[in-house]
């Protein structure tokens, strides 16, 4: 059976769309190609995913996952950094709110190639400009080496990159997490991982809890199940041993008070997943 894009993706990119229609500026993203790049499956979604949450809920989520957006697009803004890898990069819009920043830094887009097949014949069908700082790479994280993938397709190890890597860690084993983690770990001194991670269950608020109850099961049927959470020690220790040292691990009050302070509609970030930035770091060395 040929695969299919994923669907979890597309709802991210309808998320990050419908926050311009259900939320009131300031908008913690700006995402105006999202809905666009998703097209008239939006409207699926919308009803037949979307609707299952009440409304408090479904604008917790909406923020979280615009937050985590921003979050990495601010590590990208903050570092010396050359290039931009985009791990599970979906239906991301960035090269096309940015393009100011591709004259000066390449972005990769990694994705399994039936998913981005599909959004590359949304940006043909659209007429989308290419850039040619703006780079492809389909890859089957089951079945091809990513340290070998991204050199393929013009990456260079030696320069100093950030690795944006949110919504799929939720979904994979922590052999696969750590698989990734210490890929990244050879990149050049100074480079990072922005990413997210499911927060364990004890941690949870109601509204977590009643998100945890609608969407895991939902998750399964799509075919994308995700896996336990993680306690934030236990992720800084595995962090870690993949020889990686972590430079920012925000809570969700963090977030609140970098992203959402002054706000009068008290819009906050759901706790489910918890985002994490991690250097490279030559003095740490990984083991099992």
């Amino acid at each position: 059976m040929e695969a299919a894009p994923s669907r979890t993706a597309m709802l991210a990119a309808l998320a990050r769309g419908w926050l311009r229609m259900e939320v009131e500026r300031p908008w913690v993203l700006d995402d105006a190609f999202a809905l666009v790049l998703l097209g008239p499956l939006w409207r699926e979604l919308h009803d037949r995913v979307y609707l299952r949450f009440p409304e408090p809920l479904r604008r917790e989520i909406i923020a979280a996952i615009c937050t985590r957006s921003r979050y990495c697009e601010e590590r990208l803004a903050a570092g010396a950094f050359t290039q931009y890898v985009i791990l599970g990069a979906g239906l991301d819009s960035f090269a096309w709110r940015r393009p100011d920043l591709l004259r000066s830094l390449t972005v990769f887009e990694v994705d399994h190639p039936a998913s981005q097949a599909w959004k590359r014949q949304r940006i043909t069908d659209l007429s989308l400009p290419p850039n040619d700082a703006h780079v492809f790479v389909p890859v089957d994280f089951e079945a091809e080496d990513l340290r070998a993938a991204l050199p393929a397709a013009g990456f260079d190890w030696s320069r100093r990159t950030l690795f944006s890597w949110t919504g799929v860690a939720p979904y994979l084993t922590p052999q696969a997490i750590v698989s990734t983690l210490r890929t990244i770990s050879g990149a050049a001194a100074g480079s990072e991982v922005a990413f997210s991670y499911l927060a364990e269950e004890s941690v949870l608020d109601d509204a977590g809890r009643a998100f945890m109850e609608i969407y895991a099961p939902l998750a399964a049927a799509l075919g994308e199940p995700l896996q336990p959470g993680w306690p934030a020690v236990e992720i800084e220790r595995l962090i870690g041993r993949c020889g990686l040292k972590v430079v920012d691990h925000p809570t969700r009050a963090d977030l609140q008070a970098r992203y959402f302070a002054g706000r009068s509609d008290a819009l906050r970030p759901y706790n489910v997943e918890t985002l994490v930035t991690a250097r490279t770091d030559p003095g740490l060395f990984a083991f099992a």
